[in-house]
């Protein structure tokens, strides 16, 4: 059918370099992502990993949301994730909530039509399996020379005064600056730097299933839903397609201690097909709606990212952790660069760590309001599909009904990304005792400090304002007054910060921004806004968002230290 073979993606066979700048533990997409950011920065960066490859057994996340695509397009890789495809694309008509896949749609969903083309660059989702994104980034990281070695344990770690050292495999040490763990949840990182989780623990579990079916087609037509969720008297959850032959469905709530059989999981699969078919169960791994987050995401040298940082309810933990690398990917260049001292580091912590448990207690809020409206679904009584008496269609309506009352939108988790309590932010007077709250269901673009910087387009051939700032330092120029661009300029310059001005005149933008100039962060955040400069000038407002002035000596962008310059990339 031509879907793309990411079954098993390996690992390359290597031996780590003795020496980079920062070693990523953990080559799962988080840990490959981070090297991408890093690179892209001129940081010399390698990556270990335990395993010797990724499968798509296992799907990991599928869904990436608009704003994950945003650093897809940032990091070049965009394209070639599209390309990685495992079923076609065409299966993709939305999230049905349905009795079975071949049962009755509850709750009817627009479909996006052939000729819609509401959607801009700037709003595009993806849904492709975790190892598609790893192959990948792979790819693209193995263009750009950057060390990848599978087969090699973390056994220890040896933090001093100018550095760090990792031990790995059978006792081979590589010397860095800075490690981060993005080795998931069970992260070795973590536990070897001492750093404890805080959250609550499940009282129950439940399993994440992909199970193999035959040609199904005769059944359910050339081109199926691959994303639904079914409501019925067996099944509940997910059921999405992975590969034409492969489908993802959940399957409990079990007690923790209880161990379903074989055939009990099949039997709820089954259930969510809502017709007899032959199924193989290729793999079931265990779930929890719980959170378990980092107490903090650093410990001097040591840095954590994605599920080392944080676990919690499903729906969106993977692109949380690609929201981790996106903003600790410019900070360690800073501080590496001598741009920045190594305080800035602790603003990664702060602003993330807060972030997370944001988006967690709204996760697990989420995941007990759909358990008690499947308490009422079940008390309605979910009809067999063959069923099409009254009563039937009925109870169907009524059932439809209950999950319109339970829809909550996800518009501000997916883009209100604010960070309100960060010592790298220029906040306005009174500003955080007056913007409204944080709600997971509402966004809308807003330019105060902080905030998520609104993208838009901003040229006629599709070019977006991220497209143009880059991995850049920006400075949005809304007004025919240049003074402040002026200063800021040769700020930058004398710190040797990569830094980029945009002139717009579009009246949108202004209203948008809602000031004359801006100052945008390399991680796409609003620094500053203002009509003039602050006491102190364009210095002073680095220095806030800098954390400060280095005390060494500068390094240019994109060039690493003498001594690894040569090593193995």
């Amino acid at each position: 059918m031509g879907e793309r073979d990411v079954h098993t993606v390996r690992f390359p066979v290597a031996t780590p370099t003795e020496e980079t700048e920062v070693l990523i533990v953990g080559a799962g997409p988080v840990g490959l992502s981070a090297a991408i950011e890093l690179h892209a920065r001129g940081v010399h960066v390698a990556v270990v990993d335990q395993a010797s490859e990724a499968t798509l057994i296992r799907a990991g996340a599928m869904g990436h949301t608009p704003r994950v695509v945003e650093h897809f397009r940032r990091w070049r890789v965009l394209q070639e994730i599209r390309d990685e495809w495992t079923f076609p694309p065409e299966w993709n008509q939305g999230i049905r909530l349905v009795t079975s896949l071949v049962g009755h749609e509850l709750v009817p969903g627009p479909r996006q039509s052939f000729v819609d083309s509401a959607r801009g660059p700037a709003e595009e989702a993806l849904r492709r399996p975790q190892s598609a994104l790893v192959q990948v980034f792979l790819r693209h990281l193995g263009r750009n020379g950057v060390s990848v070695a599978g087969g090699w344990r973390l056994t220890g770690l040896r933090e001093h005064e100018q550095g760090i050292e990792a031990v790995v495999g059978e006792g081979r040490t590589i010397r860095a600056r800075y490690v981060l763990g993005a080795d998931g949840g069970s992260s070795t990182v973590r536990g070897l730097a001492g750093i404890t989780r805080k959250g609550e623990h499940a009282k129950e579990k439940r399993l994440r299933l992909v199970v193999r079916t035959g040609d199904i087609s005769g059944r359910v037509g050339p081109a199926p839903s691959g994303t639904n969720i079914v409501f019925n008297e067996r099944a509940d959850g997910f059921l999405a397609a992975i590969s034409p032959r492969e489908w993802r469905v959940y399957a409990g709530p079990f007690p923790l201690d209880y161990e379903p059989t074989e055939a009990e999981l099949l039997d709820t699969a089954r259930a969510a097909f809502g017709f007899d078919l032959d199924l193989e169960l290729a793999s079931a791994t265990t779930f929890y709606h719980a959170t378990r987050i980092a107490e903090t995401f650093r410990s001097g040298r040591v840095l954590l990212a994605g599920d080392a940082a944080h676990v919690r309810t499903p729906g969106g933990n993977l692109g949380e952790g690609f929201g981790d690398v996106v903003n600790l990917g410019w900070k360690l260049a800073a501080v590496l660069r001598g741009c920045a001292p190594e305080g800035l580091l602790d603003s990664y912590d702060s602003e993330r760590r807060g972030h997370n448990w944001r988006i967690a207690d709204f996760a697990l809020d989420r995941s007990r309001r759909t358990q008690a409206a499947l308490a009422d679904i079940r008390r309605i009584g979910v009809p067999d599909d063959a069923d099409l008496s009254p009563d039937a269609q009925r109870r169907r309506e009524a059932i439809g009904a209950r999950l319109r009352q339970n829809h909550l939108g996800a518009d501000g988790v997916t883009f209100d990304e604010r960070y309100d309590d960060s010592a790298a932010i220029w906040y306005e007077d009174g500003q955080l005792d007056t913007e409204p709250p944080w709600r997971a269901d509402v966004y809308s673009d807003d330019g105060r400090p902080g905030h998520r910087a609104p993208n838009g387009v901003i040229d006629p051939y599709g070019g977006t304002l991220y497209d143009r700032i880059g991995n850049d330092f920006a400075l949005l120029v809304l007004s025919a007054d240049r003074a402040a661009e002026r200063e800021f300029a040769a700020e930058a310059a004398a710190r040797r910060l990569p830094f980029t001005v945009v002139h717009l005149a579009d009246r949108g933008a202004r209203e948008v921004y809602g000031a004359d100039v801006v100052l945008i962060r390399p991680d796409q955040h609003v620094a500053w806004r203002g009509a003039t400069l602050p006491a102190g000038g364009a210095a002073a407002v680095f220095d806030r968002v800098l954390g400060g002035r280095a005390g060494g000596e500068l390094t240019a962008a994109g060039t690493a230290p003498a001594q690894l310059q040569g090593a193995g990339q």
